[in-house]
This record gives structure tokens, C-alpha cells and sequence, in this order.
């Protein structure tokens, strides 16, 4: 029988918060986490605004030298994936070491160490670029640093789907503990692309708002949305096979009962307008947990026109009628668009309103668009009981992704 997938640890790194309890408490307040870039220099950039992870100091969670030699991004993953362990209570020691894997996503990598060592080597030549520009630049630089920290000699891995990368991270985890691959999973997503190519990059690609004020910018469903902004962070879990968790005594926070994915196979940037490939994405998780009622969706929500309304489109598709009592938020309105760690994030977001029965708000939502017609949480957090959620994850290249979690009821 294919066994039951119990989350244990869970941590967060995000422009709201440096953990998960603060990144919550943030998100139901509805506090905003998009600024003014402070990173670089923006004076000649169209766009200036985005959601950083402010007063981080890696050293708070490796020693220095680890630190320096260590991509923005891995620094976050390496962060969230220690508060997640530490909450699990798990033990790599002995034969279990090898029970436990790594399987951390990013959608870009080290994409700030990239950009630092081609301007060394423009500016000051070949002789003074890194010895360590490779292995912190790397995709799979996060999960190498976590396994080698924790001591985790299972299966370590990266993969990158754009941004359901997250999402297909802890999908593919479930997966491999459901189907008794493996007996535990620290799994992810983070990203770190507030950068000047980063930021450059979207700017000419039409993707990200023009809007200059970072408290109103992100928008999701509104009538006046006209792009996301970019944020960064990363969020981990401990995933385990719940009768390993409860031999061990283990606090169960919730369960991932179900993951779907799919393909659009139309566009490299925009979405089907219909919908279609994202409500097959929904359709298959809801069909791998047994089809359960939903009580919460956390949409991609990302806040360009195409994104809003074709999503909206794929969960009438999907829900019928009952999309219309079904409340949908996004979460991106408040800590921006994580790129790989979106998804992450926000199934960890989905955990705690399981937990809590509460549903963070979408903030910025003031002129409805008529075209996008459900029940979008707008202004501020709600009181639910929530046994079943859904994290929603899209992305560049047609990727779609949708997580389920659900309140552990023993």
C-alpha cells in the first residue's frame, strides 16, 4: 500500500519573515514585504522596487567561511532546512542517514555569483575570477551545502521548473516517500534573483510591474494589475513517512496528500488562456488524495493579466459551481514572487492555515476584474476551518503544478 506522507519541519526565509512564525504572522496581518531595492544601484533601472529578505545574516546559521564561499540563495535554503530539522526533531545518525534525502529547487541558482564573477572578469580578467564561482553557482549548490551540513546520505538532488519549482520539489519528495522509496525528504525550493541581471532580465521581458509604489504594486486580480514583482527567499520541509514519524514521536504539523503536473506545451512565457493544462495539474492531485473537498486554495496569483485570468479560468473549469464558495488567495501580494521558492512557500503557507484555520488575505485588491469572479480573500486574513488545501504553482515554459495538503487528523 503506498504510505501516508507526514510533514514534521518546516522553515522559512522570505521578505516577511527569517522563520516561518514570523513569516505568518506577517502574512495574516497583511503586511507588505516589497520595498526599494537596496542590494545594488537602481538609478538606471525602469523598475526599482522589490521583495528582499532584509537584516539576513547567513552567520546566524553557518560558520563564516562556509558563508562566504556560498551563493545568496544556498545561504536561505541552508537557513530554512536547519529550523525545518530542528522542529522535526529528525536524526541523521547510523543507518538512518541514508533513509533521508535532499531535493531542494531554484529556479535561477546562484545566478548573483554568476553576475558578480563576469564583472570580475571584464573588469579585472580571467586570473582574478573565483576558484569557487562554479560550485556556488550551480543549481544544486543549496541541497550539496544541506546534506553536508546535516549529514543527510540519501538521494540529493536539485530540479528546476521555472516557478513551480518549489511545488514539483515537494511533489516529487512526496512522491518518492509515498511510493517507499525513501523514508524521509528535506525538501524545497529557494532562489535568490534580486539582482541586476535578474531584475534587468524581467524588466525587458514585460514581465514585471511598472507600478512605482511597493505598497500597491502587486496586485492579483485587480483590474489594474500590470505585472508581479520579484521577490526571494526559500522555504523547506521535513517530509517523512508518517508511521516513521509517529514511531519516533514526532509532532505531525500536516500531510501532503496529493501532487499533480502537467504542461501547457504552448508558450514560453504566457499561459493557455483557457486554463487547461493548469486544471489538469489540479485535477491530478485532487484525483491522487481521493478527491477530498477543498477548503483553501493558495493561487499562483502572480498578478499579470494573463497569469490571474487563466488561473481563474482552470479552478472554475476544475470546481464548477463550487469555485464560487471556495476561497483563493495570493500570497504574492504581500511577499512578491519567490521565482523556485514560490511554491515552497506557499504549500508552507497552505500548512499553517490547515493548522490554524485561517486564510492570509490578498492584499491590493480594490477594482475587481470583472473576468476574475471567485471569492479572492481581499483586504484581510479570514477565519475558516480549513482541512484541505491546495498550493497552485505556474510557470515560464507551460510548467503547471498543484500541491495538496491536509490537516492530520491521526
Amino acid at each position: 500500500m503506498p504510505e501516508r506522507v507526514a510533514v514534521t519541519g518546516m522553515g522559512a526565509v522570505t521578505p516577511l519573515g527569517h522563520n516561518v512564525e514570523d513569516t505568518w504572522r506577517s502574512l495574516v496581518s497583511g503586511a507588505c514585504g516589497i520595498g526599494y531595492i537596496s542590494l545594488f544601484d537602481t538609478t538606471d533601472f525602469d523598475v526599482r522596487i522589490a521583495a528582499e529578505v532584509k537584516g539576513f545574516n547567513p552567520v546566524d546559521y553557518i560558520d563564516p567561511v562556509t558563508a562566504r564561499y556560498t551563493d545568496r540563495f544556498a545561504q536561505f535554503a541552508l537557513a530554512a532546512a536547519l529550523q525545518a530539522v530542528e522542529q522535526s526533531g529528525l536524526k541523521l545518525d547510523g543507518s538512518s542517514k541514508y533513509d533521508t534525502g535532499v531535493l531542494i529547487g531554484s529556479g535561477v541558482g546562484g545566478i548573483g555569483t554568476l553576475s558578480q564573477q563576469l564583472a570580475t572578469l571584464n573588469a579585472k580578467g580571467p586570473r582574478r575570477v573565483s576558484p569557487f564561482t562554479v560550485p556556488m553557482m550551480i543549481a544544486d549548490s543549496a541541497c550539496g551545502q544541506i546534506s553536508i551540513k546535516l549529514g543527510a546520505m540519501g538521494p540529493n538532488f536539485s530540479l528546476a521548473s521555472s516557478c513551480s519549482t518549489g511545488a514539483d520539489a515537494i511533489g516529487m519528495a512526496y512522491r518518492m516517500i509515498k511510493h517507499g522509496e525513501i523514508t524521509a525528504m528535506i525538501a524545497g525550493g529557494a532562489d535568490a534573483a534580486v539582482t541586476p541581471i535578474g531584475l534587468v532580465g524581467f524588466i525587458q521581458a514585460g514581465a514585471v510591474t511598472r507600478n512605482p509604489d511597493p505598497l500597491k504594486a502587486c496586485r492579483p486580480f485587480d483590474k489594474q494589475r500590470d505585472g508581479f514583482v520579484i521577490g526571494e527567499g526559500a522555504a523547506v520541509f521535513v517530509l517523512e513517512n508518517l508511521d516513521h514519524a509517529k514511531a519516533r514521536g514526532a509532532r505531525i504539523l500536516a500531510e501532503v496528500i496529493g501532487y499533480g503536473a502537467t504542461s501547457d506545451a504552448y508558450h514560453i512565457t504566457k499561459p493557455l488562456e483557457s486554463g487547461e493544462g493548469a486544471a489538469k495539474a489540479m485535477e491530478l492531485a485532487l484525483a491522487c488524495a481521493g478527491n477530498p473537498d477543498v477548503d483553501y486554495i493558495n493561487a499562483h496569483g502572480t498578478s499579470t493579466p494573463f497569469n490571474d485570468l487563466s488561473e481563474t479560468k482552470a479552478i472554475r473549469n476544475v470546481f464548477g459551481e463550487k469555485a464560487y464558495r471556495i476561497p483563493v488567495s495570493s500570497t504574492k501580494s504581500m511577499h512578491a514572487h519567490m521565482l523556485g521558492a514560490a511554491g515552497a512557500v506557499e504549500t508552507l503557507i497552505c500548512c499553517k492555515a490547515v493548522q490554524e484555520g485561517v486564510i492570509p488575505p490578498t492584499v491590493n485588491l480594490e477594482t475587481p476584474d470583472p473576468d476574475c469572479d471567485l471569492d479572492y480573500v481581499p483586504g484581510k486574513a479570514r477565519q475558516v476551518d480549513v482541512r484541505v488545501a491546495m498550493s497552485n504553482s505556474f510557470g515560464f515554459g507551460g510548467h503547471n503544478s498543484a500541491v495538496l495538503v491536509s490537516r492530520y487528523m491521526g
